[in-house]
């Protein structure tokens, strides 16, 4: 441990990857010492697919259990960029109330696939404009866009990351941090991403993966820098949300899972870092 003082952030996780049952995700995620919920889905429906009376009943659960929402997990822009703006516009409109309904301030969203053969560059102004768009309906409805770096988007590598982010300049649009997506890409996570994105970087999802063969691992097992990424952060004052989305007994185009017991070693193993830095978790 550094002999700094302890510092303390906000422990939550992806609660579809436990189970599709939200009354099992909270119970897990409080046993695990988490106070708060990343939303991606419930009941098996993805967050902006519920209906007003799902996510009535959602908050009556999270609100019984004294659970948090630290975001809204949202499928936006995880679509080829063809689609009309409005597409995205609109089920970011969805998840806006999701927000709303679950007293959530952030949405996580990611900055469009494209066709196999496209070259990447030619598709960075369609991008631009429908990240700008959505950035207008959040600042609208007073949430933070949360982009996280997917492999296989336009968003994939630290340099593109911060293009969209500096490009669109616009305070409700900020980065989620996932090591494991930038080392699936080949990037070497903290030397090659840190200091560019810091500046923009509001919240840390916890994932890693190898080099050799891009497989998901629980945190610190992997080459996703988590540790020195942890302390840096610290270093740097960082006291926002941790949210732990281990991916580790499988994944697919719209998310992950893991299980309560995976989830529960991936908890583990991130607490080993957190404790090794001089981190708390709350």
């Amino acid at each position: 441990m550094t002999g700094q003082a302890t510092v303390q952030w906000t422990l939550s996780g992806f609660g579809d990857e436990i189970d599709d049952d939200p009354v099992l995700q909270i119970a897990v995620l409080q046993a695990l010492g988490a106070n708060h919920i990343e939303v991606r889905s419930a009941w098996g429906t993805n967050i902006v697919d519920l209906t007003s009376e799902q996510l009535a009943e959602l908050k009556k659960l999270l609100d019984a259990a004294g659970m948090g929402v630290s975001a809204i997990a949202s499928p936006i822009g995880k679509v080829d960029v063809t689609l009309p703006v409005e597409h995205e516009v609109e089920r970011l409109r969805r998840a806006a109330n999701a927000a709303q309904v679950l007293g959530s301030r952030y949405i996580r969203i990611f900055s469009f696939y494209y066709g196999e053969g496209v070259a990447v560059e030619s598709i960075r102004d369609d991008v631009i404009e429908r990240m700008r768009a959505l950035a207008d309906v959040a600042e609208e409805s007073g949430v933070v866009l949360l982009h996280e770096n997917e492999k296989d988007i336009f968003g994939d590598t630290p340099d593109r990351v911060l293009d969209i982010i500096e490009s669109v300049n616009s305070p409700a649009l900020k980065v989620a941090w996932d090591p494991a997506n930038f080392v699936q890409v080949g990037v070497k996570p903290f030397d090659e991403g840190y200091a560019k994105l810091r500046p923009h970087l509001e919240y840390l999802q916890v994932k890693d993966a190898r080099f050799a063969d891009a497989v998901v691992v629980p945190a610190g097992e992997g080459d996703g820098d988590l540790l020195r990424t942890v302390e840096a952060l610290k270093a740097d004052g960082f006291e926002g949300f941790a949210s732990l989305e281990p991916h580790l007994a499988g994944a697919h185009g719209l998310g992950g899972f893991s299980g309560p017991t995976a989830f529960g070693m991936a908890a583990r193993a991130f607490a080993k870092v957190v404790n090794e830095a001089g981190v708390e978790t709350k």
